[in-house]
């Protein structure tokens, strides 16, 4: 009796689906953070680890889901496509998030309401396909497999840009460059600024394998 398989999907599955968590706690608490007399840049650093982190997470799970899905699934130049696309989406909106926070002209018409809203929404957007694509992935490729994906979305995320880059390339060798040389001017400007970038959520083993659960005498361990 092995227990690796079922952990390994879990480990994949529980990743995406904590990160996604910790990414929407940040959001609301951005969100409802206001500026006052003594704190007059409190919501910039409200703002700036949910940007930070999302970002990272965006370039994180095109690099390391996209191409799985393109190995591994039915249409899956398709599904890697798509989350391309929602995520140029996503940054997009946290694009217009960071020029309303630092006062820009452009979107200084446009209520912090509508920010929130296309922000909540795109980020909605991208979890929905990143969970569908653990979901497939978890039928579709071996559970050592998604295990190491677990493992290399982690190590990837503390490796990508800090900040939105809605107009470079996301797939393929031009995407793998392209955020090469946004990590660079992101790290130097993130240093400049003094700007605190969080940790993201490292795979942890959230549920019981086979053999524990066997142990345990886990009910719902099928036969």
């Amino acid at each position: 009796m092995n227990d690796s398989p079922e952990t390994g999907v879990d480990t994949l599955a529980d990743t995406v689906t904590q990160t996604h968590a910790v990414l929407h706690a940040r959001m609301r608490s951005a969100e409802t953070c206001r500026p006052t007399r003594d704190r007059p840049r409190a919501a910039l650093s409200a703002a700036d680890p949910f940007l930070a982190s999302t970002s990272r997470h965006v370039a994180a799970a095109n690099a390391v889901l996209a191409p799985a899905a393109r190995r591994h699934l039915d249409h899956g130049h398709r599904r890697a496509h798509e989350l391309a696309r929602q995520s140029r989406r996503l940054e997009v909106a946290l694009v217009q998030l960071k020029a309303k926070l630092y006062g820009s002209t452009f979107v200084v018409r446009r209520p912090w309401s509508s920010i929130w809203e296309e922000v909540e929404r795109e980020l909605a957007g991208i979890r929905s396909l990143e969970l569908r694509l653990v979901d497939d992935l978890a039928g579709a490729a071996s559970a050592d497999e998604c295990g190491h994906l677990a493992q290399r979305l982690y190590r990837t995320e503390r490796r990508v840009p800090t900040r939105p880059h809605p107009y470079l390339p996301h797939r393929g060798v031009p995407g793998r460059l392209a955020r090469g040389v946004a990590l660079r001017v992101d790290r130097f400007w993130d240093t400049a600024e003094g700007r605190m970038v969080p940790e993201p959520v490292r795979p942890r083993r959230t549920r019981d394998g086979r053999v524990a659960r066997y142990l345990l005498a886990d009910p719902h361990l099928p036969e």
